[in-house]
């Protein structure tokens, strides 16, 4: 990178996530049948009833003008009145500020929180993102490892054995992406109060809340510890629950005085979210849950499939995931063999061998944190999943 870009621009990695995907459609569109296991996105189309609410909007002479930075008034309050709804979480209003995406809202959620020297704890796998704004903000991500003998959850021992006099946050996720883990009551309850009593802040990010199956449930930390919400922001957004990520509207709730000096960053950064799709996310928060229920069925059949696919490759070995639409199998057992004439000696290696000789997309462990680990997404069409495990497994047969 040129010099001339600033040392923290410098040093931020590029989305692997995002970057895995460009590649798998360019190569589609020059015409290569590339399946891709890398977008973090449901395959399926936004609501007929949200998209109406966009277009109607699209006609609305005040939303062709600025509105306020935090969010319109009446989004605010849908958002306010929906997490009451499902989390058991009560917040006021002015507590909620309108993001323009997830990405958004962790950014400036750090940027309220971190300053310089402080220690952010990050159970590992993460997804690509957060560590970065922790290092823009001058603070210093301190990752917590856990694995697939530990289900891909920490524990308060853990945590505890990380925290230094510099530990300013902790990042709590689930249900987890890149995993798929879920923590128990108990498990959310139990690192809610550790937190507590370290005074520390929590970010919690929610935004899978609704993609749960079997038996899981999905607890929110400060429900569970109202104790805890005075230092504790959450993250959500309507991308995953309605099929809206290109939409770009998330949100955080913080307590009182931190969502005040969040709004007066945004005032300088964005101004107002855009206003169309701001409409667009009061239609989906304010309706019911029928969307999501379908696209769960969809995703909890896929899920199935693809545990079993990939627990019957020789060499792999895979944790059947309780929530979001990843699975994130350890290639352990393939490290050291030859693939496709390659000796593989990480799964970095391994998903440019898998793209280049059985076009097939995924995203290395490497960048969420976990070596030898990989994430496979399951929200594409049942044939494309099918076809593309069957590959993988062709390519790592003995």
């Amino acid at each position: 990178m040129s010099d001339r870009v600033s040392d923290r621009v410098a040093a931020i990695a590029p989305s692997a996530t995002l970057a895995v995907t460009a590649k798998a459609k360019a190569l589609k569109a020059a015409g290569q049948p590339v399946i891709g296991f890398g977008a973090g996105e449901p395959d399926f189309p936004t609501p007929d009833y949200i998209v109406e609410a966009a277009i109607a909007a699209c006609s609305v002479q005040k939303y062709h003008g600025y509105t306020p930075a935090a969010g319109l008034p009446e989004l605010r309050e849908a958002i306010a009145i929906k997490t009451k709804r499902d989390s058991g979480y009560e917040v006021d209003p002015s507590q909620v500020v309108v993001t323009n995406g997830g990405k958004h809202a962790v950014y400036n959620a750090f940027a309220g929180i971190v300053d310089d020297g402080d220690e952010v704890l990050i159970p590992t796998p993460f997804w690509t993102t957060y560590p970065e704004p922790v290092r823009l903000n001058g603070g210093v991500p301190v990752y917590v490892e856990s694995s697939i003998e530990t289900a891909f959850k920490v524990t308060v021992d853990q945590l505890e054995a990380a925290r230094t006099d510099k530990t300013k946050a902790m990042l709590f996720v689930s249900p987890s992406n890149p995993s798929g883990a879920i923590y128990s009551k108990e498990e959310v309850q139990a690192i809610g109060e550790w937190a507590v009593k370290h005074n520390l802040w929590v970010l919690t990010d929610e935004i899978y809340e609704h993609l749960v199956y079997d038996d899981a449930e999905f607890h929110s930390m400060p429900t569970l510890v109202p104790e805890l919400a005075d230092r504790c922001i959450v993250l959500n957004g309507v991308a995953k629950t309605y099929a809206m990520t290109g939409w770009r509207v998330g949100w955080l709730i913080a307590p009182p005085d931190m969502a005040k000096g969040l709004i007066s960053l945004q005032s300088h950064q964005t101004s107002n979210v855009n206003n169309v799709a701001q409409m667009a996310a009061l239609a989906a928060v304010s309706g019911d849950l029928s969307a999501v229920h379908m696209m769960r069925e969809a995703f909890n059949r896929r899920r199935l499939t693809m545990f079993e696919m990939l627990s019957g490759i020789d060499g792999v070995s895979c944790l059947k995931p309780e929530g979001a639409f990843y699975a994130f199998p350890s290639f352990e057992g393939i490290i050291g063999r030859t693939v496709g004439g390659n000796k593989i000696e990480s799964t970095l290696q391994l998903a440019d061998v898998a793209l280049e000789q059985a076009n097939i997309a995924f995203v290395p462990g490497e960048a969420f944190g976990s070596p030898g680990y990989a994430r496979f997404s399951y929200a594409l069409g049942d044939d494309d999943l099918g076809e593309g495990l069957n590959r993988l497994a062709e390519l790592l047969a003995p």
